[in-house]
């Protein structure tokens, strides 16, 4: 049995194909383009994102001689609309978008963002699609009037295989469902003044399963008919290919987000409305995906004159635990924060610079900064793992790793496997198709980590106090914030 998984993250789009024992046999890459032709914007060319899945559908499906199955996980949230004939009304509006930051700015000072997190446990944020379309309605009323249907960019690529306009659950989580209910709420819709976009919404079904048409499979050399699974989207898939299936078990991606997440049973609606949660098959994941992870880690390559974030780390070894007295708050993103509170206003911030300090200084303080995220957001999640699986671009950084072990104190695991979004995708497929019993069961077969990297524990109890100092600056520096976005709009 072999097995194509798609993982179309925002800026690389990856095929995987497996063979008959599940190992990755073949793997496949495209990068994409980000445009951003306006302050604040984020889009991409939707048929390229298209062009460039099945260029690397193409390649694996070449060499594995053809799938049982194909499965898709991609990014989330966003804007990607369709016409009634399938085709796009213009570019895809990201997940990390930022021209609705305003309008997610009143709904939060006006209450509606937490009366809606009771319902949804989901924060509101500038790329999810209710803020999106309210900033269309207002700035693009025509792309509306031209729109008939609101995908994700997972649903977007599985309409091109399949000819189906559907949304996994995973994807409908935020911001119109009612968890509880997994069904679109008409009430939430109401609260964000949308009750006119509900013709946009396409059904929900749990992990959608539909036949390959027979233009995609011309398209992608594989045979028409052949299974596709349309699989949780990217940071849900990526938990469960790092093992993260039970409750209380913990994931970190290290990747454009910084996402720390937790599997539990119950969505905690009555919890602190920050973060996001979404629907799994029999549970939920919460999770805290920031505005900015492994873009600040080039953005600091770029200022120092680093030619590889390899060298970042390397360069943070030389200065030590506490940058020397140097701090940084890595909210960089143009939309701001989302993760674990939500500012779009946040901004980021080097504290405590002197001519005392030096390039590894910088470099360590960014890496602490961003490592305080994930401690941040572990905290938030309310739960109390006892090991934290990682995965992503970053966490190739063995530095990285032993200081996300020192700040978090728990043990830092690294999956085995290069695709860790597709190994998820795999895994939901296998159960889609029949092939395992539960994502469970497929995870205890299939799933491998490496060796652990532990907590020091004298760094530890170091870190322990920086956390706080963080905690503190950043409430200190939060004042700051709207006083920064008048001179930005002066400017």
């Amino acid at each position: 049995m072999a097995i194509i998984c798609v993982d179309a993250g925002t800026t690389v789009i990856k095929a995987v194909g497996y063979d008959s024992a599940g190992v990755e046999a073949a793997v496949s890459r495209r990068e994409t383009g980000v445009s951003r032709p306006a302050p604040g914007h984020a889009e991409q060319d939707m048929d390229a994102v298209w062009e460039a899945v099945a260029a690397t559908v193409r390649d694996v499906a070449a060499q594995l001689g053809g799938a049982d199955f194909v499965a898709v996980t991609a990014q989330g949230d966003g804007c990607w609309l369709v016409d009634a004939s399938g085709r796009p009304t213009g570019p895809a509006i990201l997940w990390n978008d930022a021209r609705a930051a305003s309008v997610v700015d009143a709904w939060t000072r006006d209450g509606l963002a937490a009366t809606a997190f009771r319902v949804n446990g989901s924060s509101a944020a500038s790329g999810l699609p209710h803020a999106v379309l309210t900033w269309l309605r207002a700035h693009d009323p025509e792309r509306l009037e031209r729109s008939s249907t609101l995908l994700t960019c997972g649903g977007w690529i599985f309409s091109r295989m399949t000819g189906e306009l559907a949304a996994d659950e995973s994807d409908a989580s935020a911001p119109f469902m009612d968890l509880r209910a997994r069904a679109y709420a008409p009430s939430l819709l109401a609260l964000f003044g949308l009750e006119w976009a509900e013709r946009l919404l396409p059904p929900i079904r749990p992990c959608p399963v539909a036949g390959l048409s027979a233009d995609a499979a011309a398209t992608l050399g594989l045979p028409a008919g052949t299974p596709v699974v349309l699989a949780p989207y990217d940071i849900a898939s990526t938990a469960l290919g790092a093992g993260a299936v039970r409750p209380g078990q913990a994931c970190g991606i290290l990747g454009t987000t910084l996402c720390t997440e937790v599997v539990v049973g119950d969505p905690g609606l009555e919890g602190e409305p920050v973060g996001i949660t979404i629907a799994l098959p029999g549970g939920y994941l919460r999770a805290f995906p920031t505005f900015a992870g492994t873009e600040v880690v080039q953005w600091t390559c770029r200022l120092l004159g680093l030619p590889e974030p390899a060298g970042l780390g390397e360069l943070a070894m030389l200065s030590e635990p506490g940058a020397r007295g140097l701090a940084f708050l890595p909210y960089l993103s143009p939309a701001g924060e989302r993760a674990p509170f939500s500012d779009p206003l946040a901004r980021g911030a080097l504290l405590g610079l002197s001519f005392e300090h030096g390039r590894e200084d910088v470099a360590r303080a960014v890496l602490e900064g961003l490592t305080m995220v994930i401690r941040d957001c572990l905290a938030a999640t309310g739960a109390s793992p006892s090991e934290l699986r990682v995965c992503g671009g970053g966490s190739a950084s063995a530095t990285w790793l032993s200081l996300i072990a020192d700040v978090t104190g728990l043990p830092v695991q690294r999956s085995a496997d290069a695709e860790v979004g597709a190994r998820g995708a795999y895994l939901v497929g296998l159960v889609a198709t029949g092939a395992a019993t539960s994502v469970e069961a497929a995870a205890a077969e299939h799933v491998r980590l490496r060796p652990a990297v532990e907590p020091d524990p004298a760094r530890r109890t170091r870190y322990d106090r920086l956390f706080e100092d963080f905690r503190t600056l950043r409430g200190d520096t939060a004042r700051t914030w709207p006083l920064l976005s008048e001179l930005r709009g002066r400017a």
